[in-house]
């Protein structure tokens, strides 16, 4: 097994503390683009340590020898920010570091399930006998039926806590977080034209910890949304993104959440919406075409790859919605929806509109069908929004009725998008709107050999919709 490095950071005072008082928290997974041999490990430590490192082996009992990693030290600034504390300590000093750590782990054995305990110097588990703090995860075998769940619009609280519980009943291969993560990031009002958000960097700490129950041994795979920008730490707002996650990002050198990868027979892409985003154009066109045209090459790529039977893209902002609060993306439907349409993405998934909503098989914008078994090849791309993670719930526009599980209604909807350089909504009543629902809850897709079975499910885990995508 080799390793390779990353680097990461914390919210804490300016003075290092002694390794010894200081444990690791916030443990989060990813896979590499090789989710059978390469798989991420990602924790923080509240405060500034040393040799900080990662045991791994193929028993609880015995662990390997130290793999080092990789710090990525991420500094606020306290005047940039708005604590959800209303103040901070009279004594804070002026600037805050979180320290966020990385080891890559790569030449992992596939379908095998592997533990690990993290230290640091005047810090090591394994010498204490600290058993209890050793967690594990399983590498992807090579073919076979598999779940994973997907969902964005977390932020934390007692929703949140909820969303991770039924993710751990459902035990998936891996989890897809659609943006929407920390809410670290407010805007006031929710002013498009705005740039004045409110921040407190400290709630990242507070995500991380949330989720380490789950995401410390279940892969979660992020992408980037509108509240992930963070205009501080680089002149994209992508600073805070590679301090905190370590994705594939393997677009080109220097992409941020733009990568691809391949779980058995399925092809992921994660892209940046920011990029193609009409109504908040703060990265509106920062790659200069460059996701564009690795988007169109990376599906070309899959759809010549005999292993790959089906591709889903998942991303923040909805492309189709009919939501209230963010409506639909105007700038994706223009320049990426001809792309998935030229070569047959299966589903999209996305967030943003903080609601549960699927849409017909849509081709050329229009709904190709309203019921049964979806042939992508023929029907065309689904588009999913799963943003009922935890934040509170947003509406349908015009108060369209919601539509699900044996609650169907077949009216019609309005969806409301943005065009380049306005910021007043377009309007448009579509009939592709299949499936609404205002509540908490996640997507969870059953993948075997030739379907694909898409299914969401309430906060009580009820069944509030199904739809089998089937390539003929």
């Amino acid at each position: 097994m080799t390793t390779n490095l990353s680097r990461r950071a914390l919210f804490r005072a300016a003075a290092p503390a002694a390794g010894a008082t200081l444990r690791p928290f916030g443990r989060h997974l990813a896979f590499g683009a090789d989710p059978a041999t390469q798989v991420t490990v990602s924790w923080q430590v509240p405060g500034k340590v040393t040799g900080s490192y990662v045991r791994v082996g193929t028993s609880p009992t015995t662990l390997g020898a130290p793999i080092a990693a990789e710090a990525r030290p991420l500094e606020s600034k306290l005047s940039w920010q708005q604590p959800e504390e209303h103040d901070f300590p009279p004594h804070a000093p002026a600037t805050s570091t979180q320290y966020y750590l990385h080891a890559k782990l790569t030449g992992l054995a596939p379908g095998t399930t592997y533990h690990y305990v993290l230290g640091h110097a005047g810090y090591d588990p394994v010498a204490a006998d600290r058993l209890g703090e050793v967690a594990s995860f399983r590498t992807a075998g090579t073919s076979g039926a598999f779940t994973f769940t997907a969902a964005g619009e977390q932020g934390v609280g007692y929703n949140a806590i909820a969303s991770n519980s039924r993710v751990a009943d459902l035990a998936p291969a891996f989890h897809l977080a659609l943006g929407g993560l920390s809410y670290a990031m407010h805007e006031p009002g929710d002013k498009p034209a705005s740039e004045d958000f409110e921040y407190d960097a400290r709630k990242w700490d507070s995500f991380f910890a949330q989720n380490d129950p789950v995401a410390s041994g279940i892969p979660w795979l992020v992408t980037p949304g509108h509240r992930e920008y963070e205009k501080f730490h680089d002149s994209n707002g992508n600073g805070g993104m590679r301090a905190r996650f370590a994705m594939p990002d393997n677009a080109w050198s220097g992409s941020t959440g733009i990568y691809s990868w391949r779980y058995h027979n399925v092809g992921f892409l994660s892209l940046d919406a920011g990029d193609v985003c009409y109504r908040f154009p703060a990265k509106l066109d920062y790659t200069a075409g460059k996701q564009l045209k690795w988007l169109d090459a990376q599906l070309g790529k899959f759809r010549a790859d005999p292993a790959v039977e089906f591709v889903v893209v998942y991303c923040n902002h909805s492309v189709y919605s009919t939501g209230d609060r963010y409506g639909a993306e105007r700038g994706a439907q223009e320049k990426w929806a001809p792309l998935f349409d030229k070569h047959g993405v299966d589903l999209v998934l996305t967030a943003h509109n903080r609601l549960y909503e699927r849409t017909d098989p849509i081709k050329a914008g229009k709904g190709t069908k309203k019921t049964g078994v979806v042939n992508p090849k023929t029907d065309g791309t689904t588009y999913v929004t799963a943003g009922g993670g935890g934040q509170a719930l947003d509406a349908f526009y015009r108060k369209a009725p919601e539509s699900y599980l044996g609650h169907e209604n077949d009216s019609a909807a309005t969806m409301k998008s943005y065009k380049k350089g306005s910021t007043t909504p377009t309007v448009a009543l579509v009939t592709w709107s299949r499936v609404r629902y205002r509540g908490y809850g996640l997507v969870a897709v059953d993948v075997t050999p030739g379907q694909l079975t898409v299914r969401a499910l309430g906060e009580a885990g009820d069944k509030i919709d199904e739809v089998v995508l089937r390539r003929g």
